[in-house]
């Protein structure tokens, strides 16, 4: 624990020091997209998911626009474990050395769920979302022009979302083992959450019962997976738990003998 408690102006100005350290790596961050975001605008145009459409500029500042939004969605990816990080230093001072140590190691675990929610969006479930409307499109008589800033923006909100919600057995791990949480109660809640993961699927994804089950499935599937997680950090945190009362009681013990024996020397 720490060694002393913070009061308000010190967590204020903590979280001050982070947020700067976020931002100086998100300017370097961004600087290196900056070469990294022309290859990935030219791959993403002519990629599966939009080869059947043309994307147009409505815009004379479009292009621009779509420079930049790439270079930030590439910074946020990059300099994701950096933030993560950062909000572990934050908390950890409320932490015993054990929990530092095994909280800060799940950093890299996190980072590759935020990149493989995003690639599960991207690859899987995006050409559904596409194919969908373009046969929706057709189906209505309706002639598609698609702007690519509005394709961009639409394929930003369906990868971050997913990158966020394939963190969920980290969180889950993370609160199990600080004991925040316990495994039985996300058993008990098992319905509930499947009906919020059911209403999440369908606010994220087009109205057609293959792209919602794309959808609804993986996110089950995790929150189960998420479960047995939260049993194996819930046993070590019990485990940790016992272990500490019993270095108490042991130092409670030495602390008594230590005391007779120095009363016995006085005498």
């Amino acid at each position: 624990m720490a060694d002393k408690d913070l009061t308000i102006i010190e967590h204020i100005d903590e979280v001050r020091k982070r947020l700067m350290v976020i931002v100086v790596f998100f300017i370097v961050g961004a600087i290196g997209s900056f070469f990294l975001a022309k290859p990935l605008i030219n791959f993403i145009q002519f990629d599966t998911p939009a080869e059947q459409v043309t994307l147009n500029a409505f815009n004379v500042v479009d292009p621009v626009v779509i420079y930049l939004k790439v270079i930030v969605f590439l910074a946020i990816v990059i300099i994701s474990p950096v933030i993560m990080y950062q909000f572990w230093a934050f908390i950890s001072p409320g932490l015993r050395d054990l929990e530092r140590r095994v909280t800060l190691s799940y950093i890299p675990f996190a980072f590759l769920l935020f990149l493989a929610g995003i690639s599960f969006s991207y690859f899987i479930l995006l050409p559904y979302v596409m194919k969908f409307m373009i046969n929706l499109s057709g189906q209505l008589n309706i002639e598609q022009t698609i702007g690519i800033n509005e394709y961009f923006s639409f394929l930003f909100s369906l990868l971050l979302p997913f990158g966020f919600v394939f963190q969920l057995p980290i969180v889950i791990l993370f609160l199990s083992r600080l004991g925040v949480l316990q495994p039985k109660v996300l058993v008990k809640i098992r319905k509930v959450a499947y009906f919020v993961l059911f209403v999440l699927a369908a606010f994220i994804t087009p109205p057609d019962i293959v792209s919602h089950l794309f959808t609804t499935v993986p996110l089950f599937i995790l929150y189960e997976v998420s479960i047995v997680i939260s049993r194996l950090g819930y046993r070590k945190f019990e485990k940790a738990e016992r272990l500490r009362q019993m270095e108490e009681v042991k130092a409670e013990q030495q602390r008594q003998i230590d005391e007779v024996m120095n009363k016995t020397d006085d005498n």
